[in-house]
């Protein structure tokens, strides 16, 4: 089947998309993030509140995404909407930085939480975490060459074991109530502050956007992609708020800060250390709802700019089962290549060697302390980019596209957009902040896509479709 001729079946209900959005978004950073959150907060209450701020700036997002998924229903998210706000360059350059760089660096990195607790369980060396991430993705992209269909199953699946063993972490914790859990002790906590805070919790409620690159793909989507998006931002942030309210009662405020592993440690003191077993298998199961997710809805924007690009047409081939099989393929490929290059030595030193050569800063692969941190703060940056861009391009459509017919509309606009582009102005900042050299080096990708769009557009005006 050609790119030209493909338009998506509507395949997925509102239980798949919420799913999908519930599968992406809570990955692993609620087992992670925590102490981190408490322990740059004033009070545990204080805390709190911080996931209740991110949970309202996401819930303002999605108010926003589902605006744009209604108006503009097509395969691609905000390919399409960066497409129509600022023209196709930019569409060109999210499409390429999602493949060079952003969601790829993501899916790599969840990859690399899975690997972390797959090497404890299989008892095998360091050295195989790259290729236990990297056996990670090669099999996610088989069960998605199969079909929509089974990756929304798959993904149904994943999602209902995270929610399963979540609910034994909340159950756990208040069976088990351990010490003060809203008095943080002298001493304990006192990190940078609420930036540091805000910044992890942003990080935790990431990935919900990521539904509007199936829209096209879902039933009655005028219904179906706000009630998901909505209703998925709300069980989540409930979720969060019960698990944290777990955390702290089951461990008590300093326990919370102190502790590397919240989840395992609350299921160790209640059940001993099959506890830490049935963690290990439940940071597993997150890991690959949240890369599975990703691998499903993001193929598609890759597949959009074949459809659109001459000079990419390869990428836009839909199987008979409704998969991107090239797509899919490519993704994998970068995704594993990133893996392999940031996870080996060698790949290491590749690395500071061209990096040497181009004259710009060295990394200090050392602060970042492996595979998982480093791809998150190299894609971090672009990330945020494109979404305060988004953000902006959203208020640009209200006055392009006056006239055309919207049928979920964002309300308490303009106020409510500029509140999320504020936000998003924040997180940017933050990112390079964190990502110190890793920014350059990671942004070359997104510079090479300029001449790569130009060359694209010299190719359709000499041989226009």
């Amino acid at each position: 089947m050609t790119a030209t001729e493909h338009r998506p079946a509507t395949t997925l209900g509102l239980w798949d998309a919420v799913s999908l959005i519930v599968g992406i978004v809570v990955g692993v950073s609620i087992y992670e993030t925590p102490p981190a959150i408490i322990g740059n907060s004033a009070s545990p209450l204080a805390g709190l509140g911080f996931w209740v701020l991110g949970g309202a700036l996401s819930f303002v997002g999605a108010l926003i995404y589902s605006e744009l998924a209604t108006t503009y229903p097509r395969c691609g998210g905000d390919y399409n909407y960066l497409t129509r706000a600022y023209g196709p360059w930019l569409g060109f350059l999210f499409a390429w930085g999602q493949l060079a760089i952003i969601q790829t660096g993501s899916i790599g990195a969840m990859a690399y939480i899975f690997a972390g607790y797959a090497r404890q369980l299989l008892a095998v060396s360091e050295d195989a975490t790259p290729w236990l991430a990297f056996a990670a993705v090669t099999t996610l992209t088989g069960l998605n060459l199969c079909g929509l269909r089974a990756g929304a199953w798959l993904q149904n699946i994943l999602t209902m074991v995270k929610v399963i063993g979540l609910s034994a972490v909340v159950m756990a914790g208040f069976a088990t109530r351990h010490g003060d859990p809203w008095k943080l002790s002298e001493g304990v906590g006192g990190g940078p502050g609420w930036t540091l805070a805000l910044i992890f919790v942003l990080y935790a409620y990431g990935g919900w956007s990521d539904a509007a690159f199936v829209a096209a793909e879902v039933r009655n989507l005028n219904r179906n992609v706000p009630r998901a998006l909505l209703c998925g931002m709300s069980l989540i942030t409930l979720a969060y708020l019960a698990i944290n309210l777990a955390y702290l009662y089951g461990l008590g405020a300093d326990g919370l800060v102190r502790s590397r592993h919240p989840a395992a440690d609350v299921l160790t003191q209640f059940c001993g250390p099959v506890g830490g077993q049935l963690m290990s298998g439940l940071v597993m199961a997150s890991a690959l709802g949240g890369m599975n997710g990703l691998i499903l809805s993001v193929s598609r924007v890759h597949a959009t700019l074949g459809e659109d690009y001459r000079l990419f047409a390869w990428l836009g081939q839909w199987s008979r089962n409704e998969s991107p099989w090239v797509s899919l393929l490519v993704q994998a490929a970068v995704t594993s290549g990133m893996i392999l290059t940031v996870g080996t030595e060698a790949g290491r030193v590749a690395i500071d060697t061209g990096v040497s050569a181009l004259g710009l800063p060295g990394i200090n692969w050392k602060f970042y302390d492996g595979g998982f941190k480093t791809l998150v703060a190299g894609s971090a940056p672009a990330f945020w980019l494109f979404f305060l861009l988004n953000a902006v391009g959203f208020l640009i459509l209200r006055v392009k596209d006056a006239d055309r017919p919207r049928p979920f509309r964002v309300p308490g606009s303009p106020v409510t957009p500029l509140i999320f582009v504020a936000a998003c102005g924040f997180m940017l900042y933050s990112a390079v902040a964190y990502a110190r050299s890793l920014t350059y080096v990671m942004s070359l990708p997104l510079v090479v896509g300029f001449p790569v769009y130009a060359f694209c557009r010299w190719v359709e005006r000499r041989k226009p479709r």
